[in-house]
């Protein structure tokens, strides 16, 4: 919350110990993200893409994920990043 830039090599990432159907909103965040929903088993489940600035609707995970990255908005569709690819920052 309260960002007004990303730089595109940067991101911000949410654990959850358990799976669970995560919910985010963009409540005081002034920059569009993506935020990508990742499955226990590194996969990711879905994307949020380019989310609006300030929206208070929320953005959800079509499932239980173990984990959200966001990175700046329009990014993961530049990289390649899709629904089904593998996630590993360990």
């Amino acid at each position: 919350m309260f960002r007004d830039e990303l730089a595109p090599d940067r991101g911000m990432i949410f654990l959850y110990e358990v799976p669970q159907n995560a919910s985010f909103w963009m409540k005081n965040t002034y920059i569009p993200l993506d935020m990508i929903f990742i499955r226990p088993d590194g996969t990711i489940a879905n994307i949020a893409e380019n989310t609006v600035p300030l929206q208070l609707e929320p953005y959800v995970s079509l499932e239980p994920v173990t984990a959200v990255f966001e990175i700046a908005g329009g990014r993961s569709a530049e990289l390649g990043i899709k629904t089904g690819d593998r996630v590993s920052w360990r």
